[in-house]
């Protein structure tokens, strides 16, 4: 390694993945922690699953809400590919604001180089725009309109930890928000 470069530099990246939950319905007396996935979200979420595996963001692991629309997104997403990796379920996920999501991401263990967050609006899309820096693409101006149910965020930086996960730190590198077809395909 040449004096010139830093030891992080020449590390990969450490990726912090964020799905929003798919589509969820609103049936009435369900308390907001229980509501289901609606028939969209059940279409979307492994469309999530496919795009992430085509996209080469497969996660180390997952932390997910306890939510039950977090969940099943989680299970139909992750059902799309060959193995699905560790998953935590963290009730601090659930309407979690930025500082509570910072501080669940940076328990993440040095070994993980790829995470995964399950969760919640506004809490998913503020997080992006709190930690992204700069982005490929003109990535995050759509980020900024909105941050529709199965949309996918990925922020890449380099740092020894999950610890130094720092506002402005990182580079988003890919949004999208994938769709499944009414037909199943």
């Amino acid at each position: 390694m040449s004096p010139d470069v830093s030891p992080d530099a020449a590390r990969p990246p450490r990726r912090l993945v964020v799905l929003r939950h798919a589509k969820s319905a609103w049936p009435q007396s369900v308390p907001d922690h229980e509501r289901p996935l609606a028939p969209r979200g059940r279409r979307d979420a492994p469309a999530a699953g496919r795009a992430l595996a085509d996209a080469d963001c497969l996660p180390d692991l997952a932390l997910c809400s306890t939510a039950v629309r977090a969940r099943r997104t989680w299970e139909l997403a992750s059902a799309q590919w060959g193995t699905a990796p560790p998953v935590r379920y963290d009730p601090r996920v659930y309407a979690a604001d930025v500082p509570e999501l910072l501080a669940v991401a940076r328990e993440t263990p040095a070994e993980v180089r790829t995470l995964l967050l399950v969760g919640h609006n506004p809490g998913l899309q503020e997080l992006v725009l709190h930690l992204a820096g700069d982005a490929l693409h003109d990535a995050l101006e759509p980020v900024r309109v909105k941050f529709p149910t199965s949309a996918v965020a990925v922020l890449a930086w380099h740092a020894p930890t999950w610890a130094d996960l720092a506002p402005g730190a990182a580079l988003l590198t890919w949004t999208a928000v994938p769709r499944g077809r009414k037909d199943g395909g």
